[in-house]
């Protein structure tokens, strides 16, 4: 966010609130208003704007265009002792996690790991959302999801990929996360959509043309496709995660995934979420981590999840800060 700009600053709970006003004037039900605003909220507290208020307008045209059911109840399945499997039913996919959580948790701690496979769904949110939740139960936690094509590999013009992020996450005695949360392709593709708007361009490696060719122009890029980062071997990340995500929870290929951002069908993508617990293999694993991660950091190694830790706490003090202008456009329509 541009800070020379005016902002708009609220609280945690207003931001919660307004988040739910803003889904319910859209014809959510209260379940869902309430699923999407806790994850929008979190994802803006930890410094995630891009999945978190920026990443509601995409949400609120779900709605209105269809591409996301507004009542959707998620299906879930108990298929096995540690498996539980949901149907979004073409909504949101934060809804079906919540209402498998307490379960999901439960069957970790007593069987020492579950899992939770989704499909049928709205593109995710902030992945480390899921992992996080997980984390600060004690677990440690693994997911991956995927949804409309964004990405290619090298030789290739037509997207194949969604950007198939991957979150993990662990919690150390004292409460400290160690969160990781990254995306297969060489960059967000909001990084695109900044540039573009911009005129700027962008790194080599990031995107290639609608021919295929690798391109500095993010005008171009749009028009083309995402990079895996690393080359080959992102790719190769990208494609094991769409089978954990898509292969495996029965949800659609991204090859097959609508559009998130237009139309009105629901690119029906899938989530894993994996949840492990650790005292069952080392009943010290939680102090063995602190004592590491501060080992690590006395190494001068930057541990990821630091600064989005950093960046909740602050907002649980300070609450988090809009763009006035997106506050305002946001307000208009609740009124």
């Amino acid at each position: 966010m541009d800070d020379d700009k005016p902002h708009k600053r609220l609280s945690l709970a207003e931001a919660t609130t307004f988040a739910q006003q803003l889904c319910l004037a859209h014809g959510t039900s209260h379940a869902v208003a309430s699923a999407l605003a806790n994850a929008t909220v979190s994802a803006q507290a930890h410094g995630q704007h891009e999945v978190g208020f920026g990443h509601l307008p995409d949400y609120l045209s779900g709605f209105a265009t269809g591409r996301i059911a507004r009542a959707a109840e998620p299906i879930l399945a108990p298929v096995a002792p540690a498996m539980i499997r949901c149907d979004a039913a073409q909504g949101i996919a934060q809804l079906g996690f919540d209402h498998a959580f307490p379960v999901l948790c439960s069957n970790a701690h007593q069987l020492g790991i579950a899992l939770f496979a989704q499909f049928n769904a709205f593109t995710c949110g902030e992945l480390g959302y899921y992992t996080r939740r997980l984390a600060r139960e004690g677990l440690v936690a693994l997911a991956f999801t995927n949804g409309s094509p964004l990405l290619t590999v090298a030789g290739q013009s037509r997207p194949l990929y969604s950007t198939n992020p991957i979150a993990f996450a662990a919690a150390s005695a004292a409460g400290r996360l160690l969160a990781i949360d990254q995306a297969s392709s060489a960059t967000a593709y909001v990084n695109l959509l900044r540039a573009a708007e911009a005129g700027e361009a962008i790194p080599p490696g990031w995107a290639v043309d609608a021919q295929g060719n690798e391109t500095r122009s993010a005008r171009e890029a749009l028009r083309g496709t995402l990079l895996a980062f690393g080359g080959g071997r992102g790719a190769n990340i990208a494609l094991m995660v769409e089978v954990l995500a898509a292969g495996l929870t029965g949800a659609n290929w991204s090859l097959d995934a609508a559009d998130f951002r237009s139309g009105s069908e629901s690119p029906g993508a899938g989530m894993l979420v994996i949840g492990i617990a650790p005292r069952l293999l080392d009943e010290c694993f939680a102090s063995r981590l602190g004592e590491q991660m501060t080992r690590l950091e006395t190494l001068g190694v930057y541990l990821p999840g630091k600064a989005k830790e950093q960046a909740y706490a602050r907002a649980v003090r300070e609450g988090i800060s809009l763009p006035l202008s997106a506050y305002d456009a946001f307000k208009a329509q609740v009124e």
